[in-house]
């Protein structure tokens, strides 16, 4: 009976390449690999021809789905090679590391490693090299001659854990191998292979402690029930300093490494200068071939047996992006780590809503992509609109496949959605949490909602979960949902409260148009609270301090916004009671010239009306701070209406220039506050029109003979075609 122990560094090239080549030399009865034993029962998925590395093992508490851990695998991982070389020769593969079962259930106060040194920097220090990842490469992962390195990294691994003694969780996982490979000699096995972290070999090493001994360290460990799976995985999470084995920086080169069959660099620096060609930069076949010279001229100073990743950076920098860390950032981004993202088989088992998710993405055609994309939704066409509904329904259990992007060419229409799509392998486990919610995605979400609904002790938020629920078409949860927003609106007497809370009913109002959502009763909804709003705003807005002053101005444009989705009658009851408040003394400024703007917006007064206002308001016998704060207020979005209205120009300019020194010192941050809100071209166009004020003679008058009637008829149709005529 012979144990041969692989000692491998987790997703290791050089290591693959030796764990795959001893295998076949060796031609073990039974292969152990450090991993969770859980995973026995799906490990023979990996013999699907669907099954795509990157992947990795999911184990996660049934009870508890934040207690869970992933085992990545890429196709340059050693177990990942020993697996393949398992299944395809048909002897059993096991995984022998401390179940998750028990990982999961203690408190975490053990310890994840009892190692008390980094054994590759030792390592490499006695090997008169400072960069650990650099010595490893060298001497395991860039050798391409054949040589087997196990024996010397066991003995190297044992003059390390001479005087050191593993202990918590350490002890524990090596104690539970030993006893998985005891087991495999008393069933008969002949030839055993053990892959493993290269730390581990020692303790691994005949003879073996009693089994009594491991038995005591393992004695008493707690429980908990877990499931396992396959998921899939991505390189850039494999570059993530979390998870099984992570933490490596170059995926992309590791994954190159191992499949390019000879020219190793020449092959890298040929994939770089694709890279760089595909954002239409000039890369020439000269270019590629003095990148290489300069690699292996590199590698050949520093006595290295190839170049390395960090003589093929040097040589891409210098030559292949002249210096520019830009691009080499970009190089970096798409081919040192890449973007890679694994695949796994249909049978493979999963969650619930999981399950249901995958056959909602394949019917809609929304493919798991770890690139970032943008997709445009028209809510018109069923498809696009079933698939917004899915992306909303994700958002609201946790799964942030989709965020909403923003779409400068978008209108005040609700017809269309832009969103960002980009698949994280760490969104299994939220699907995984969304199964405690329900069985599909749609009946998780909706049980979310309807907590929601019943734990909610704001109007703000339990109308902002009535939005997101009409988003998402959960026709269940909005009768609770709008029940909450009627009680609660009724029991609250904080008019601010109303304010902030009436944006998103009166939006969720409007969903129906597009959408398809049954949105009766939010109407009358509104209508109450708007008239509630009316009631109390007169007593709301009296007597404020500035500061005060600027949040309930905020929140009167959001309800002027809103009231613009309600009900004509509902528009005209907010639009009454505002011109009511318009010109109250008690009133702040800063709101009074507010709603002297939105008054002049909608015609509710006449201009003459608005500019005696303002007169008043900048007469001299106005405090500089008050008349300050209500050009604040009225010019508050914007300065076009001082473009084109001459007469209010001549106003503020009038009182701007009778400011006495000392007062205009104390009101300079309130003016550069409004006026640094324009944009540029407004701020140029103020100041030619007041320049003309000042001097009207500085007017530039255009001649008609300087005009080219040709050109300018030419668009004569084009403008008869706008208009309609």
């Amino acid at each position: 009976m012979t144990v041969h122990l692989l000692g491998i560094r987790h997703h290791g090239p050089g290591s693959a390449r030796a764990v795959a080549t001893a295998l076949n030399e060796l031609r073990p009865d039974v292969v152990l690999i450090e991993g969770p034993p859980e995973a026995d029962k799906v490990v023979e998925l990996a013999a699907s021809e669907e099954m795509e590395p990157p992947v990795a093992l999911l184990a996660y508490a049934v009870d508890d789905s934040t207690r869970a851990a992933f085992w990545p695998f890429a196709v340059f991982s050693p177990e990942w090679q020993a697996i393949k070389y398992a299944l395809a020769a048909d002897v059993p593969v096991r995984f022998c590391d401390l179940p998750a079962a028990q990982q999961f259930a203690s408190s975490g106060r053990e310890g994840r490693r009892g190692v008390s040194m980094d054994p590759l920097a030792t390592l490499a220090n006695a090997g008169g090299y400072d960069d650990p990842e650099r010595w490893w490469d060298d001497v395991i992962e860039s050798r391409r001659d054949g040589a087997e390195p196990f024996t010397v990294i066991a003995d190297a691994m044992r003059e390390l854990r001479h005087d050191e003694e593993a202990s918590g969780r350490e002890a524990q996982r090596e104690a539970y191998m030993r006893t998985v490979l005891r087991k495999a000699q008393r069933e008969g096995f002949e030839r055993i292979a053990v892959i493993c972290g290269a730390w581990h070999v020692p303790a691994l090493e005949a003879p073996l402690p009693p089994a009594t001994h491991d038995a005591r360290i393992l004695k008493g460990l707690p429980k908990r029930k877990v499931a396992c799976t396959w998921v899939p995985w991505t390189h850039g999470r494999l570059a993530a300093a979390s998870g099984y084995g992570a933490g490596i920086t170059s995926p992309g080169w590791y994954h190159h490494l191992f499949t390019a069959p000879d020219q190793i660099t020449t092959r890298w620096l040929t994939k770089v200068a694709q890279v760089l060609r595909a954002e239409d930069l000039p890369v020439s076949s000269a270019h590629v071939i003095e990148a290489v010279r300069l690699a292996d001229t590199l590698a050949a100073l520093r006595e290295r047996p190839l170049a390395g990743l960090s003589e093929v950076t040097e040589a891409t920098r210098a030559v292949l992006c002249n210096g520019n860390d830009v691009l080499l950032n970009l190089v970096t981004r798409e081919a040192v780590v890449g973007e890679l993202l694994g695949s796994v088989p249909g049978e493979t088992p999963q969650a619930p809503v999981a399950a249901d998710l995958a056959a909602q993405a394949r019917r809609l055609r929304l493919r798991r992509d770890a690139a970032e994309r943008v997709i445009e939704l028209d809510l018109r066409k069923p498809n696009d609109l079933q698939k917004s509904r899915l992306l909303h329904r994700l958002r609201i259990l946790g799964v942030h496949w989709g965020v909403p992007a923003a779409d400068e060419r978008r209108a005040q229409g609700t017809f269309r959605e832009m969103w960002k799509l980009i698949w994280d392998p760490g969104l299994e486990v939220e699907l995984v949490a969304a199964g405690a919610h329900g069985t599909t995605v749609v009946g998780a979400a909706t049980t979310v909602m309807l907590k929601v609904a019943a734990d909610s002790s704001t109007l703000a938020e339990i109308t902002a979960a009535l939005e997101k629920s009409l988003l998402a078409d959960l026709s269940d949860a909005l009768p609770d949902l709008l029940q909450g927003v009627d009680s609660r609106a009724a029991a609250d007497a904080d008019v601010g409260h109303l304010m902030e809370a009436l944006p998103a009913l009166a939006r969720s109002s409007r969903y129906g148009d597009v959408r398809g959502t049954d949105t009766a009763g939010l109407g009358a909804v509104a209508s109450r609270m708007v008239s509630r709003i009316c009631a109390g705003l007169g007593r709301t807005v009296h007597g404020l301090d500035p500061e005060a002053a600027t949040a309930v101005q905020e929140l009167i444009d959001g309800v002027q916004d809103a009231t613009a989705l309600l009900a004509e009658e509902v528009r005209a009851e907010w639009l009454r009671t505002l011109e009511g408040l318009s010109d109250r003394p008690s009133v702040p400024p800063l709101i009074r010239g507010r709603l002297t703007r939105l008054m002049l917006d909608t015609s509710r007064l006449p201009d003459h009306e608005i500019a005696l206002r303002l007169g008043r308001a900048l007469s001299p016998g106005t405090p500089t701070a008050d008349a300050a704060g209500f050009v604040e207020g009225f010019l508050a979005g914007g300065g076009l209406l001082l473009v084109h209205d001459e007469r209010l120009l001549g106003l503020v300019d009038a009182w701007l220039g009778a400011i006495p020194d000392d007062g205009f010192v104390e009101v300079l941050p309130l003016l550069r506050r409004t006026f640094g809100t324009f944009a540029a071209p407004e701020r140029r166009t103020i100041g030619a029109r007041a320049k003309v004020l000042a001097d009207p003679g500085s007017a530039v008058v255009a001649d008609d003979n300087d005009l080219d009637a040709e050109l300018a008829a030419s668009v004569l149709p084009v403008v008869a075609q706008l208009l309609g005529v």
